[in-house]
């Protein structure tokens, strides 16, 4: 009685770490004005960690094969978040690649590799921090400018274009 009682706390523990991980990588992107946010991210850490769990502790005999679709699924959710603005920027993909990644740290707590998701907590925060530094401006490339001339309505714009490079 008592290991099971041991066994629970352990989970718990797990669940919990893996939400807080979650809630703070949520912490920085919704106090950059992102919409997805603490609940988002510690959910989905969260989720993870107890997907895992139950693939680790389920009574068949693949462990992987829970936890494998973990991946895909968080993929279809990060697939929903990434969208085409007016004038051909995309918007969302850090925000994807940042929840897919704090989906790793709750996969990480549930098969005991407590370091490696903390670390990849600390990860993620450190490149996100990184976005308004210097050092981000030294490694992103120069944006060029293009230049449009307008185009009377009987020309050819494929010719115009041609003409001007």
């Amino acid at each position: 009685m008592l290991v099971d009682w041991i066994f629970e706390l352990t989970f718990s523990f797990k669940l919990l770490l893996a939400f807080f991980i979650g809630a703070v990588i949520g912490w920085d992107r919704e106090k950059s004005g992102h919409e997805a946010g603490i609940r988002t991210f510690g959910l989905i850490s969260l989720g993870s960690c107890a997907f895992g769990l139950i693939s680790i502790y389920s009574t068949g005999t693949d462990i992987g094969r829970i936890a494998a679709q973990i991946i895909p699924g968080i993929g279809f959710i990060c697939g929903g978040i990434i969208f085409r603005e007016q004038g051909g920027h995309l918007k969302g993909i850090t925000t994807a690649a940042t929840l897919w990644c704090s989906a790793a740290s709750g996969m990480a707590i549930a098969f005991d590799m407590y370091v490696v998701g903390l670390i990849n907590c600390l990860i993620i925060l450190c490149f996100l921090s990184l976005k308004n530094t210097r050092l981000w401006r030294f490694i992103q490339p120069k944006k060029k400018a293009t230049l449009l001339e307008p185009v009377e309505a009987n020309e050819n714009p494929e010719i115009k274009v041609k003409e001007s490079v």
